[in-house]
């Protein structure tokens, strides 16, 4: 899917506004007890307590089965006016970047002029699911005899159930992401080192930027947790050396919790609107989001995350521009390997013309302008959450640079996809 042919097309002026979000946390820790509506309502509550939007979007990747639009149940749950219209879209790791793109297209027409969009998972709160043949013999039994149907419950065995044993897949996939990913690294030569040192880059990072204030003024205090507590100070190569592979046990894998995303809890939330809108949260506009690219490809031929390398030139090449034409980089880090993989191929030359379909010489991504202050390895990744994770932190960074800054935003998703975003200061 190809966005607008050049900034103009993007119908309307949009501009990009930090949100606030929660700690992120690893699951089953101290968010182990709260809900994605426990971790969404103070998020809300926050924002729309600085501005009252048009229009609210807001995602969650594992589905609640007691929940058919989480973003319309959270307005009456957060006792907010009933007459906002809200939403929710999914797109796996890219959910509220995608409806960030969504939004985008509505903000300025039909009387939209703020929207608020946000996503969350709770990691620790998966449902498990009855496989369809139980499914039916319960409803019928609940047609029939209701107090026999509940009694049926007590005698349900393993093999009654669907059990997210591979790490919450598509209906499809043979394999997890990190299986997948774990496949790739290997075909591209992609080093058990290299990916360490990213991962280390990232906790550093991540470090720093909490040292230094930066993350004040997005993350705010939840459960008694007062900041990400996923960022390692005391992580080094040598514990990360130690760390044995998790998909690929052969003794040829590479991928390790130490490089990978960790299991996540946490909400967050990002402002897009027009300068009607900005005025109401009484700041000037900064960022504004020029353009868009989504992309997929055949998993079953391809690396599954292997989708924003044909996306990051398609845009790039629509605006005639050079990746070291870019001042920052926001890039999720499912993976180290498949950030260290989507950078190789963007700067590839027969992977662009064949894979992404762009004569246009994109160049080499400039590595020490991705992720400034840490990405989803040390920071978390909440499936849900991460877009406007992403978007929040880039419209921060970004603001400080001088006029005609560009930033980059990419995140890959589970069944072969990516959304990719171009963003400029003002």
């Amino acid at each position: 899917m190809t966005g607008p042919k050049h900034p103009s097309d993007l119908a309307r002026e949009v501009f990009v506004a930090p949100g606030v979000r929660t700690p992120f946390v690893k699951s089953f820790g101290p968010y182990a007890r709260q809900s994605s509506f426990d971790l969404s309502l103070p998020v809300l509550r926050e924002m729309t307590g600085r501005a009252r939007p048009d229009l609210m979007l807001w995602g969650q990747v594992i589905p609640d089965p007691t929940v058919s639009n989480l973003a319309r149940d959270l307005v009456f749950a957060s006792d907010l006016d009933c007459t906002i219209p809200a939403y929710s879209s999914v797109l796996a790791c890219a959910t509220s970047s995608v409806m960030a793109i969504q939004a985008s297209g509505m903000v300025g027409s039909g009387g939209t002029h703020l929207a608020l969009v946000g996503g969350v998972e709770s990691m620790s709160h998966v449902a498990f699911a009855v496989k369809y043949r139980v499914t039916e013999r319960l409803l019928a039994e609940f047609a029939a005899d209701p107090e026999k149907a509940y009694e049926s419950f007590a005698h349900l065995g393993r093999e009654d159930y669907d059990l997210p044993t591979r790490g919450w897949p598509s209906r499809n996939p043979d394999q997890s992401m990190g299986a997948h990913m774990e496949r790739t690294a290997q075909q591209m030569g992609i080093p058990r080192e290299e990916q360490d040192r990213w991962a280390l880059q990232s906790h550093q990072r991540a470090v720093a930027g909490q040292d230094s204030g930066f993350f004040t003024d997005l993350v705010r205090p939840h459960a008694g947790v007062q900041q990400d507590t996923l960022p390692r100070r005391n992580s080094s190569m040598e514990h990360l050396a130690k760390l044995a592979a998790v998909f690929d046990r052969t003794g040829k894998g590479t991928l390790t919790a130490g490089n990978s995303s960790p299991l996540t809890d946490g909400a967050a939330s990002v402002w897009l609107g027009d300068r009607e809108g900005l005025r109401r949260l009484g700041i000037e506009p900064a960022v504004r989001m020029v353009d868009w690219e989504m992309a997929a490809v055949d998993y079953r031929t391809e690396g599954m995350l292997m989708a924003p390398p044909r996306a990051i030139p398609r845009l790039l090449a629509r605006h005639g521009l050079r990746a070291d034409e870019i001042a920052l980089w926001e890039i999720h880090e499912a993976f180290a390997a498949q950030v260290v993989a989507n950078l190789r191929a963007v700067a590839d030359p027969a992977f662009r013309r064949e894979k992404a379909g762009v004569e246009f010489d994109v160049g080499k991504v400039p590595e020490d302008r991705v992720n400034p202050h840490g990405g989803s390895i040390a920071l978390g990744h909440p499936f849900g959450a991460t877009g406007a994770r992403m978007l929040s932190q880039t419209a921060k960074e970004l603001t400080p640079m001088a006029s005609g800054s560009r930033a980059v935003v990419s995140i890959c998703a589970a069944g072969g996809q990516a959304t990719v975003m171009l963003l400029q200061r003002e």
